[in-house]
């Protein structure tokens, strides 16, 4: 992860993301359905102190969202089996920072809006072509109680981004603790099925200052 300014906050943010083929403008839900490919993993690196000026002059996320690294591998829903299930994927993405532990959430709990639905509302004004690339937003469980989830250090099922437990520490405590990335931190996102295999490979990334 190439970073020029530690001042600009940079995160990751571990996701699913699916490849549609051709999807006609006007879609249903089901029909969107039909039009996944394939399915795989994405850090969508964020620099987080530089989007409230990006976004208060309604210009988007463009510098605040450099290069995303894709996982190496991508599967294709009817070979995850029951990992695929109404547009969601189930299982646990691992996230490690620096070699610790940092998340455990399960994909396909909490996801607001499964891929149907999202590629639907896309595909509401224009057609979308083969290879479009979908993200499902960074991944987050709740805790058991209903509240925000607790680190894994602490028996809670983590996080997918930093910014989530720095949201998280100041609820708590009234300031963030935890740090954005800096240069020779190391990130690994992966997904493993139920004999420990690596169903789409490891996103492996060092923070470089450049």
């Amino acid at each position: 992860i190439p970073l020029a300014d530690e001042s600009w906050g940079c995160d990751l943010e571990a996701e699913v993301v699916v490849v549609t083929g051709d999807v006609p403008q006007g879609v249903s839900r089901e029909e969107a359905l039909d039009c996944i490919r394939l399915v795989g993993l994405v850090n969508d690196v964020s620099l987080r102190n530089l989007i409230p000026a990006e976004l208060a002059k309604g210009f988007g996320f463009v510098q605040s969202k450099p290069a995303s690294a894709l996982s190496p591998v991508f599967v294709t829903p009817r070979a995850l089996g029951d990992r695929w299930e109404d547009g969601k994927l189930k299982g646990e993405l691992n996230v490690q920072l620096n070699g610790q532990d940092f998340g455990k959430a399960d994909a396909g709990t909490d996801m607001t809006f499964d891929f149907g639905t999202l590629i639907a509302h896309l595909a509401k004004t224009r057609n979308l072509c083969a290879g479009t690339i979908i993200g499902s937003g960074t991944v987050s469980n709740r805790d058991a109680d209903g509240g925000p989830g607790k680190p894994v250090s602490e028996g809670g099922l983590g996080y997918s981004c930093i910014a989530e437990v720095r949201t998280v520490e100041t609820i708590l405590r009234g300031k963030a603790e935890t740090p954005f990335l800096k240069a020779g931190d190391t990130v690994r996102i992966e997904m493993l099925d139920d004999q420990h295999h690596s169903i789409f490979g490891a996103i492996e990334q060092t923070v470089e200052a450049v």
